[in-house]
């Protein structure tokens, strides 16, 4: 007797199909993410073949807004935002203000309410964290100034996406009254909304604080994954609905406070990595719901509101993180990567379009174009970034536009630089150029300088370079691999370059520079794989740390201590792993 199983078959088609189409868009460059909404689309209610229960998959999506809220709030550390907060609070907010007219404009175009087009742009002004970070990573510029400013502006936008998340239902109170009596009725909306996240933060955070840490710190004390593993899910999709039940607030707020909490306890990492599959494995089925309720013919119906959204998304956002990147003061280059970063929507767009939708704020069209304009900017951000190099270079080539992006930034640099360079001029010791100054740069050069060796500090972080010219030391605002600034440094009567930048498209050029400059200069190279090791050789490097074979190294001795061997074998087994990886690369 066969039996009807619609949650199972819905299951089981979406996750069968977005692996089938994730894969496939994986192998031709694309995101991941892409194929989920494809797989979405094509189990939908407007294509034909097998088509998933709608209902049912939305009642999953939710528990992936959950999860995926939950994790962000997990991994949110307000000391992460205050490192770039110079370019990544005001960036997001004028950013996100400018998208947000432009969405506006683009919905009273079309003859949509106001609110409908102000959600419309606040849905397309969000990026996507996810896709951002892939891309950096890839392009080895996640650990760059520029990848830490992109990231933080992004998370910046996040936080902004949370708060809406509280406006929408206020928004959508005062929806259809007249001017008068909606700007009443949306103040008072907004003031008990309002008070109602004030008593949930206060229930959630200090409350929770008390009690959340104690419940993991339970579990893990009884020694059962299975238990452990259950308190994480159970902790976020209680106080989410609990949140939406009680306080009215969406459960995508709920979960975020709820991560936040859980962050604090001395087990977070654990319940990260325990929530991690089970979050991935419901944000699958989140994309996958997304693109059921796309409806292809959209496309075709209304081509010209599709190509609307997609210029506020590709063109629209990028000139304003340029413009706005340069008039802070920033390099050109974090400009470009910001703006790149930002030519893509992803799922926080999705939450807020569909609480939106769920308040009648957005019509239907409103959610496939932010939809459409997901798969259209996923699926090429990868290939824009590739024209980062070219489009930095095209910019150099043209004085005016160069002058334009980088106008103000070098004026910020060039005033904390001419102290330094004279100060450099005037020093006629030992000098050594350490290039980077993040943990790995700072213990270098405190061990050249307490070697009596004077140093000079090259780094992109303007603030960094700041604070050390205010403390009377010798630093330098600019990128290394440019010769007129490690001239600047003294490259020339350096007797050691130290280049602490775990990865750099450009160190092989700053090697080549110094050794022309200075051929008797030792040279050395900080490096994440032993692969770079004849790249780097081929540039003039002197020596390479490489830290695969150092975090091998560490590993077994530390084993070795562990295990209550001597000091001497201990050295001999270090020294003996970092000779096999020398031979072996």
């Amino acid at each position: 007797m066969p039996h009807d199983t619609p949650l199972v078959t819905t299951i089981a088609a979406a996750l069968g199909s977005a692996w089938v189409l994730g894969v496939l868009a994986r192998r031709i460059g694309l995101s991941p993410i892409v194929g989920y909404l494809l797989a979405g689309v094509a189990i939908g209610p407007h294509t034909p073949g097998f088509v998933g229960d709608v209902s049912l998959a939305a009642q999953l999506a939710e528990i992936g807004v959950v999860l995926l809220m939950f994790g962000v709030g997990l991994h949110f550390q307000f000391r992460d935002l205050l490192a770039v907060k110079g370019i990544a609070i005001p960036g997001a907010l004028l950013q996100s203000g400018v998208s947000t007219l432009l969405g506006l404009a683009i919905g009273l175009a079309f003859g949509w309410p106001v609110a409908s087009g102000l959600v419309l742009g606040m849905a397309l002004a969000v990026a996507s964290t996810v896709v951002l970070m892939r891309v950096l990573e890839d392009r080895q510029l996640l650990a760059t100034t520029h990848g830490h400013a992109a990231v933080g502006w992004l998370l910046v936008e996040d936080v902004l996406t949370v708060a809406i998340l509280v406006v929408i239902p206020a928004l959508a109170g005062a929806a259809g009254a007249d001017p008068a009596s909606a700007s009443r009725g949306l103040v008072a909306s907004l003031g008990v909304a309002m008070v109602k996240l004030a008593a949930l933060v206060a229930l959630v955070v200090f409350a929770g604080s008390r009690v959340v840490p104690r419940m993991l710190e339970l579990a893990a004390r009884l020694r059962s994954r299975e238990l452990f593993t259950l308190t994480v899910p159970a902790i976020a999709v209680t106080v989410a609905a609990g949140s939406a039940h009680f306080f009215g607030a969406s459960m995508a707020l709920g979960a975020f406070l709820a991560g936040m909490v859980v962050g604090q306890s001395p087990v977070s990492q654990q319940a990260a990595a325990d929530a991690l599959p089970l979050r991935d494995a419901f944000a699958v089925l989140f994309f996958v719901s997304v693109g059921m309720l796309f409806y292809p013919g959209f496309l075709l119906r209304e081509p010209t509101l599709v190509l609307a959204a997609l210029a506020v998304v590709l063109v629209g956002k990028p000139l304003v993180a340029l413009g706005v990147v340069a008039a802070l003061g920033y390099p050109a280059r974090t400009g470009l990567v910001a703006a790149l970063g930002l030519a893509q929507v992803g799922e926080f767009s999705f939450i807020l379009g569909g609480l939106a939708q769920d308040h009648g704020l957005l019509p239907a069209a409103g959610y496939n174009v932010v939809v459409a304009c997901a798969i259209v900017s996923i699926s090429i951000n990868p290939y824009l970034f590739r024209w980062l190099d070219p489009l930095e270079a095209a910019a150099r080539r043209k004085p005016w536009l160069w002058r334009l992006l980088n106008a103000r930034a070098e004026r910020r640099g060039g005033g904390v630089n001419a102290g330094s360079a004279l100060a450099i001029e005037g020093r006629s010791g030992p000098l050594a150029i350490v290039v980077g100054y993040g943990p790995v740069g700072r213990t270098v050069d405190r061990l050249i300088r307490g070697a009596g060796v004077d140093t000079v500090v090259i780094d992109l972080n303007l603030e960094t370079v700041g604070a050390l010219a205010g403390e009377g030391r010798l630093a330098l605002y600019g990128d290394a691999s440019h010769p007129d600034i490690l001239k600047k440094a003294g490259i020339a009567r350096a007797s050691h370059l130290v280049i602490t930048l775990p990865h750099s498209l450009n160190r092989g050029p700053m090697i080549t520079a110094a050794r022309q400059v200075n051929p008797s200069c030792r040279i050395l190279v900080r490096a994440r794989y032993l692969r770079e090791r004849a790249e780097l050789e081929l540039a003039g490097a002197d020596l390479a740390c490489f830290e695969e074979a150092e975090a091998a190294a560490a590993l077994a001795e530390r084993l070795l201590r562990d295990l209550g061997h001597d000091e001497t074998s201990v050295r001999r087994e270090g020294e003996r792993i970092r000779r096999e990886f020398a031979e072996g690369a």
